[in-house]
């Protein structure tokens, strides 16, 4: 199970990165755009995503942020900056992950109102930005940029594809093979 989380994590981390390599590319005002989606552009979605794994993260690394990871709804403006900010808490989730025991997952973590083991917040975690990059890809559909493939990370058969993410973000793929 262990294993499994640390691969959850660096495939969230890859799966980001190419929304927002895409996000970088839209035309003047795609990102801000109002779309359909549970949160009405791909500039909300995304900002959303990041508040919420602050919010989490910081959580699993004892700290005290709580409901401030969301104070400010949208702290990004662009997607280039987003796209910093989220890798660099995509690496701490990472960070955490590569530490976690099996008793770790069982162990119960109090913050804010939740009481939760930390294997649940974990699933909760991924199963979140999974759920809402889902949404913002599909409001790629409507703009200048195609939609990029975010399911396609871990097979070996994948290196190709997936070089050039591992070279961006300063990895190799020996990190990617120790699952």
């Amino acid at each position: 199970m262990i294993k499994v989380f640390q691969q959850f994590a660096y495939n969230n981390l890859l799966a980001n990165h190419r929304l927002l390599s895409a996000a970088e590319e839209l035309q003047q005002g795609e990102f801000e755009t109002k779309r359909t989606g549970f949160f009405p552009s791909i500039k909300k979605t995304l900002n959303h995503n990041i508040t919420v794994d602050w919010f989490y993260v910081d959580a699993l690394e004892g700290g005290t942020l709580g409901a401030k990871a969301w104070a400010v709804e949208e702290p990004f403006d662009n997607p280039v900056d987003l796209k910093v900010a989220q890798k660099q808490v995509d690496f701490r989730l990472i960070g955490i992950c590569s530490e976690l025991t099996f008793d770790m997952l069982a162990q119960n973590l109090q913050f804010y109102r939740f009481n939760e083991p930390i294997g649940n917040i974990l699933s909760h975690l991924f199963q979140h930005q999974i759920h809402h990059r889902g949404q913002a890809h599909a409001m790629f559909a409507g703009t200048s940029v195609a939609p990029p493939q975010l399911d396609e990370f871990m097979f070996s058969s994948d290196h190709a594809e997936r070089a050039r993410d591992l070279e961006e973000l300063g990895l190799k793929e020996a990190d990617l093979s120790n699952f």
